[in-house]
């Protein structure tokens, strides 16, 4: 977003912007050989922002569930503005789920709530578009004041049959095997056959995320834009 935000430029923004999609990933890390659903949205509006996505793990892997989703997750997020030239937006965000554990047992991902700050800066044409944010962690039962800072990015290119986008984190998190800070970055790259069907990857980079260890996991995957 420009520095000096306008209202055509907000309005120019919230159209281009705009999505709901659809997401089919097949993992091929070590040990996965899974198929992975993401279903995501975006809506900018004149009083902020609202994100969430929902992933689910489907059939067997490590868990040892051989039929059935093994792992259900989501986040959804909201930031808030009430003046046009607005650079710098409050935010709250929720996140959790629950994963299966030897096939039988489901265990909960922990319910982490956040309040922070973010701020966006876009191309002219936002084909290119950054936003970092600032985050206040409460990982519940957990950690009573830890902190998350994300990065989010998009690239169009090439006339927009290429996307390069995805996020990373930064968080800290006490965990058992010792390590209290982790990290996870998912960038994608897409060709968009159309303006509705793309494919590509993902490629899932993490340290201390699964384990005490870096781990390198790519997808290949397909999706639809509504």
């Amino acid at each position: 977003m420009k520095r000096i935000l306008l209202l055509f430029s907000l309005i120019a923004f919230a159209a281009s912007t705009y999505a709901q999609n659809v997401q089919l990933h097949y993992d091929m890390g070590k040990d996965r050989k899974l198929l992975t659903s993401t279903v995501e949205m975006f809506r900018p509006d004149k009083y902020g922002s609202t994100f969430f996505f929902i992933d689910m793990d489907y059939s067997s892997d490590p868990r040892n569930v051989e039929n059935g989703v093994s792992l259900a997750y989501w986040e959804i997020a909201r930031a808030f503005k009430w003046k046009e030239t607005q650079s710098i937006m409050p935010r709250v965000e929720y996140n959790g789920g629950t994963m299966s554990v030897g096939g039988s047992t489901f265990i909960p991902i922990e319910n982490c709530y956040l309040a922070g700050l973010e701020k966006t800066w876009a191309s002219a044409d936002f084909s290119k578009i950054f936003t970092l944010q600032a985050n206040y962690k409460y990982i519940q039962d957990k950690e009573d004041a830890s902190f998350q800072l994300t990065a989010v990015w998009t690239v169009n290119f090439l006339d927009g049959k290429m996307s390069f986008l995805g996020f990373a984190d930064f968080w800290k998190e006490e965990m058992f095997w010792g390590t209290d800070f982790r990290f996870l970055s998912e960038p994608q790259l897409w060709y968009n056959f159309c303006k509705n069907f793309s494919a590509g990857t993902e490629i899932e980079i993490s340290n201390n995320f699964v384990g005490d260890k870096f781990q390198i996991n790519p997808t290949l995957a397909v999706k639809y834009t509504f």
